[in-house]
């Protein structure tokens, strides 16, 4: 009788194969890429979806807003794929430059900038209109992770902490709050706590700040005389009450819409909130647009999305091994994915309509193209994590052998034609 010697126990990668997809060291690369491009292609669907009646109603082409956001699409891919390939010590070369220049642009908005909706926060030079904003939270992101970087070693001490990365955020977030933006504000503050959470600063400096913070958003939204309606808005998410025909009118047509959608939607273009009942439709309000037209699995997609690229970054931050690159990721992070989940919280009737776009989604060039560079940025870090550079190296060479391969197969396949 034959004696059999025992198998070899199955490795857990051989019973689980995606878990060595999931270790793989290209997998945070490939994550972002995927959800990045999903999510810019879902956007322009949808803008052109939300836009067209709106267009047609102003006596513009049913186009218009589409053929902007795709303008800037275009324009934002190369300075994306640009961000991508740049190595991340031309960052922390350009994080000082940067920072002053977002902060020289801020100061000139009060002074020279447009007013739009009651908030003064774009500058116009010629045909270009943007807003320094939201290149200041790209700027000060890179700018935290280089300080907090540099001196993650001293940030025990409050001294090493304030200074100057805490002078800088409180710059950046009160020249935003002088053009009336709380809504950017606090996506920067947010941003700001993100890096100095990960860069291990003293908890008591993060409490401190967190109550500093809502001590400033509770003077802009309460005690400033000046912003009456920004009460209205909180009295018409917490109230027991509201006039359904001035506050509450955008929240409740969001609602309404994806109410609507049910779980399948009503289908791509069927939607009825965008014949000019729900304000800031193809905007702010994209999503209930979104919830309305592709329905619950719709509105699961996006969010699902937003949290790939979530736990994409936090990938990053875990597995690199350079400061630099875990305070800046994380920076992003909490700006990209923090105000995705803010907007959604605004159009489902949990937050305050605080005016912020769905990254990515909303329309609006300046939003979108510092978005996708910022994500550039962050996909530049996710190819110099430990053994991905090699790996991203080695893949062309995969890819001729395998097509080399089937070609012999078929080759080797075809049986000769018989002679007649």
């Amino acid at each position: 009788m034959a004696v059999t010697t025992g198998s070899r126990r199955a490795a857990p990668s051989d019973r689980r194969p995606w878990l060595g997809q999931w270790n793989s060291t290209v997998t945070s690369y490939y994550l972002l890429v995927g959800a990045s491009g999903l999510l810019l292609v879902i956007g322009l669907v949808m803008v052109l979806s939300s836009s067209t009646i709106e267009s047609i109603a102003a006596e513009r082409s049913p186009f218009a807003a589409f053929l902007n956001q795709a303008r800037y699409a275009l324009i934002g891919l190369p300075l994306m794929l640009v961000a991508a390939r740049l190595p991340v010590r031309w960052y922390k070369r350009l994080a000082w430059p940067a920072i002053l220049v977002a902060l020289g642009m801020l100061i000139a908005v009060p002074f020279v900038g447009k007013l739009v909706n009651g908030n003064r926060n774009w500058l116009v030079l010629g045909p270009i209109q943007f807003q320094p904003s939201e290149l200041a939270k790209l700027a000060l992101a890179v700018w935290l992770g280089a300080v907090l970087g540099r001196k993650q070693h001293l940030l025990g001490r409050w001294g090493q902490a304030l200074v100057p990365g805490v002078i800088g955020l409180v710059a950046v977030v009160g020249l935003v709050i002088a053009g009336h933006d709380l809504g950017t504000a606090m996506i920067i503050a947010l941003l700001g706590l993100g890096a100095y959470w990960v860069s291990g600063a003293p908890a008591s400096l993060l409490a401190v700040g967190g109550v500093g913070g809502a001590v400033i958003v509770g003077w802009a939204f309460v005690l400033n005389q000046s912003s009456s309606d920004r009460i209205e808005r909180i009295l018409a998410t917490y109230g027991s009450a509201c006039d359904e025909a001035s506050e509450c009118y955008q929240s409740i047509h969001g609602l309404y819409g994806l109410g609507t959608g049910g779980l399948f939607g009503v289908g791509l273009g069927g939607s009825r909130e965008k014949w000019n009942y729900l304000p800031e439709a193809h905007n702010d309000f994209i999503y209930a647009v979104i919830g309305e037209e592709l329905g619950l699995l719709g509105t699961l997609l996006v969010l699902a999305l937003f949290a790939v690229l979530g736990v994409a970054m936090a990938r990053v931050v875990r597995r690199h091994t350079d400061p630099f690159v875990k305070i800046t990721t994380a920076a992003i992070a909490c700006w990209v994915v923090g105000q995705a989940f803010v907007n959604i919280g605004v159009v489902i009737g949990v937050l305050p309509v605080i005016g912020v776009p769905l990254p990515l989604v909303s329309a609006g060039g300046s939003a979108l193209v510092t978005t996708m560079v910022a994500l550039g940025v962050v996909i530049s870090f996710a190819r110099t994590e430990p053994g991905a550079a090699e790996a991203l190296a080695s893949r062309p060479r995969v890819v001729r052998r395998a097509v080399a391969v089937l070609s012999r197969r078929r080759g080797h396949g075809r049986t000769p034609r018989a002679s007649r």
